[in-house]
């Protein structure tokens, strides 16, 4: 190891090992791994060193009557009574738009709709509705913003 460097010599002394365990392994296995015992790795043809049978007693023993239980089918879900109303006058009425809005009422108010409605915080059976409800919400408050703006360029 003299006159070699620290990282020759790293790989001679991990080469020496290595033909020490497969000089000293057992011919009947022939597969085996540095740190693991005998009977964890098997040979081929031969069977699991931990019975199957054990394994599955234990992994029932210890499972609780929740693990146990057959799954219940997802019940579907149920469009909220909101997200039915996709009329313009229902969504107007929802947003209660008034005459002494202000552009800060306004997006305060778009705001507010789009946490009940929007898309993303719905099953996606009911994003249709959604997206149609959010579409005519903000056309409406656009429009409001549009007139608020020519009222106080005519003033």
């Amino acid at each position: 190891m003299f006159g070699m460097s620290v990282f020759q010599s790293v790989l001679e002394r991990l080469k020496a090992e290595e033909d020490e365990a497969q000089a000293g392994a057992d011919e009947s296995s022939p597969r085996s791994v540095r740190g693991l015992g005998p009977g964890f790795v098997t040979g081929s043809g031969q069977t699991a060193s931990a019975d199957h049978a054990l394994v599955y007693r234990a992994y029932f023993d210890t499972a609780g009557d929740d693990m146990l239980a057959p799954a219940l089918p997802l019940a579907k879900p149920v469009m909220p009574d909101h997200l039915a109303r996709t009329r313009p006058e229902d969504i107007a009425a929802d947003l209660a738009l008034a005459e002494s809005e202000t552009p800060a009422s306004l997006a305060a108010k778009r705001r507010a709709f789009a946490a009940q409605n929007h898309p993303d915080r719905h099953s996606a059976d009911f994003r249709l509705n959604a997206t149609t409800r959010m579409k005519i919400a903000n056309m409406l408050i656009d429009e409001a913003m549009r007139r608020i703006s020519v009222m106080q360029r005519l003033r």
